[in-house]
């Protein structure tokens, strides 16, 4: 009887360390980033929840409309980030490099006319890309959409 138990005792530690073991997974998890616009936030995502790049549509109400990104690497912030403008090519139109930050909550700002003046025509679509130490093969954030480019229901 005593073997019998002992068995039971092995077979429910053996279970309980192999759904441990696959519990994990081998992708990193936790970045998340955040575009604001004059201070509301336009979007929000969680990078391993949603793989989907969301398009805006944005238009500049004035000069001074701002733009500010906030990228988290599981609660930090990156080293070496970029943030790249790319054309409906894929290809770069204008990188911003930006310093290491001091603080968590260090964002990545822009004139938003600085961006829209990238357009080759109303209805052009850009895609903002981040890249960091941490994510040198980069993340494409958002695509802001043209005027024209975006079906209105």
């Amino acid at each position: 009887m005593r073997s019998h138990g002992k068995f039971i005792v092995i077979r429910s530690l053996l279970v309980l360390i192999c759904a441990g073991l696959f519990s994990f997974s081998d992708k990193k998890g936790g970045d998340s980033f955040e575009i604001w616009l004059n201070g509301k936030k336009v979007l929000q995502q969680f990078v391993h929840a949603s793989n989907a790049v969301q398009t805006l549509q944005i238009s500049p109400a004035s000069d001074n409309d701002k733009l500010i990104i906030y990228y988290s690497h599981c609660g930090q912030v990156g080293k070496d980030r970029y943030i790249t403008i790319k054309d409906e090519n894929n290809h770069a139109l204008k990188v911003w490099k930006f310093q290491d930050a001091i603080d968590k909550n260090a964002a990545m700002e822009f004139k938003l006319k600085d961006i829209l003046s990238l357009r080759k025509n109303k209805a052009g679509k850009l895609g903002i890309s981040y890249s960091s130490h941490e994510l040198p093969e980069g993340k494409m954030l958002a695509i802001i959409a043209g005027d024209e480019s975006v079906v209105r229901k």
